[in-house]
């Protein structure tokens, strides 16, 4: 007698697979390691973690050095706008490029979502948290080195596109002489764009990626989502939305370390929260792969 399967399992597996499972014969499918999610079990090509991992450390690198290389090499001349579009465009060709290897996560806020949502693995978690890190280490010394070969930079003055608020934030007023004349905006101010930007972000991210949706203009989306998070809070703390774009840069300017944590802290809240708004809306139960379904009887999590 064929068993009652779930609709969304009905939707994101093959035929075959569910020919089989409702026969009493055991497929291909059901040989995958319980570990796997719903979602890599459904990938055509599985590439291994390494791979994964060095996808995410270059595509990581690759955003912290283009988007805020241009804040600092360029920042004078193109403005907010185009500070914005560098970081949006710069994600949108990594989904394009990466997205089919690791997913194009390049954010340990969007890591912490997929987690979640029960996207990736505990331990590909954290695989992918140590690389993104090392990324975005690995360009803010690159764009250092970059801005350090022109005379006229000085660290102390012009940093290296740090995120902060008070007197770090963008807003504050600076005299003649270097000092902070007024705070720009404050601590609160930072953490409530922090949390409701990158929320957006990972909510646009699980969304725009979802099976119902046009994976194909995915990258489209994200992209310029992310761009339009730039344009509202680049003013208020240098928009950071991303612990790894923060902390790549943080070290090289003057008050940005001891400010870090909230760039760390408060985008991480913003990405579970992104993701459980996108659970409640879409109405997906994922976590680990449905290997309940197998004709062995549910199995034991």
């Amino acid at each position: 007698m064929e068993r009652d399967i779930p609709d969304e399992v009905r939707q994101s597996r093959p035929v075959e697979a569910l020919t089989s499972e409702t026969s009493g014969m055991t497929s291909e499918h059901d040989k995958r390691p319980e570990y796997e999610t719903s979602l890599e079990a459904a990938e055509a090509v599985e590439f291994s973690d390494a791979k994964k991992f060095v996808a995410e450390a270059i595509g990581t690198f690759l955003l912290v050095f283009c988007a805020v290389g241009t804040a600092v090499f360029a920042g004078a001349k193109v403005g907010n706008l185009g500070v914005a579009l560098a970081f949006g465009l710069t994600l949108l060709f990594l989904v394009y490029t990466i997205g089919p290897i690791s997913g194009c996560h390049v954010n340990p806020a969007v890591t912490l979502g997929q987690l979640i949502v029960g996207h990736v693995t505990p331990v590909r978690a954290i695989g992918y948290w140590i690389a993104q890190i090392i990324g975005g280490l690995v360009a803010g010394v690159t764009i250092f080195a970059v801005a350090s070969s022109l005379p006229s930079y000085d660290r102390a003055t012009d940093g290296l596109g740090a995120n902060g608020w008070g007197e770090h934030s963008p807003s504050a007023i600076t005299g003649p002489l270097g000092g902070v004349l007024e705070n720009g905006y404050g601590i609160g101010a930072a953490m409530i764009i922090e949390i409701l930007l990158t929320g957006v972000l990972v909510f646009v991210v699980l969304a725009a990626t979802d099976q119902i949706s046009d994976v194909l203009m995915a990258g489209v989306a994200i992209g310029f989502t992310l761009a339009v998070i730039h344009l509202v809070a680049i003013p208020i703390d240098n928009t950071s939305v991303n612990p790894a774009r923060s902390i790549g840069v943080a070290f090289f300017q003057d008050g940005a370390p001891v400010q870090l944590w909230l760039f760390i802290v408060f985008p991480l809240i913003g990405g579970a929260l992104g993701a459980l708004v996108y659970s409640l809306l879409f109405g997906r139960t994922q976590g680990l792969r449905p290997s309940e379904y197998r004709t062995d009887g549910p199995a034991q999590s």
